[in-house]
């Protein structure tokens, strides 16, 4: 079944904040507001649960999802594909080699 039957749906891009769920990832949309008296921009953000089938994306991973069905309670979206890989953390030399005597 093609996307144009169906109609369009949402699609946004975010960061992963936290991946500790089998198939779910909590993803962060930030935007910015204007503050109605100062003019100032404020940062906000949205929290979606999004499910991951295949468990493929990490914290800190920028994903794309896309609105879906409700799964659950609170996932109602779906993972697209992983747009950048957050860089991982190597383990420190001091880290790797044994305490001195």
């Amino acid at each position: 079944m093609s996307s144009q039957v169906r109609g369009s749906r949402r699609t946004a891009v975010g960061v992963v904040t936290s991946d500790k769920m089998n198939k779910t990832r909590r993803v962060e949309l930030p935007f910015l507001v204007k503050h109605p008296r100062y003019g100032k921009y404020i940062k906000r953000r949205t929290i979606c649960y999004v499910h991951d089938e295949k468990n493929e994306s990490r914290a800190g991973d920028t994903v794309e999802i896309m609105e879906s069905r409700p799964m659950s309670k609170l996932k109602c979206w779906r993972l697209v594909s992983v747009v950048k890989k957050a860089p991982t953390q190597a383990a420190a030399p001091s880290e790797l080699a044994p305490p001195a005597p």
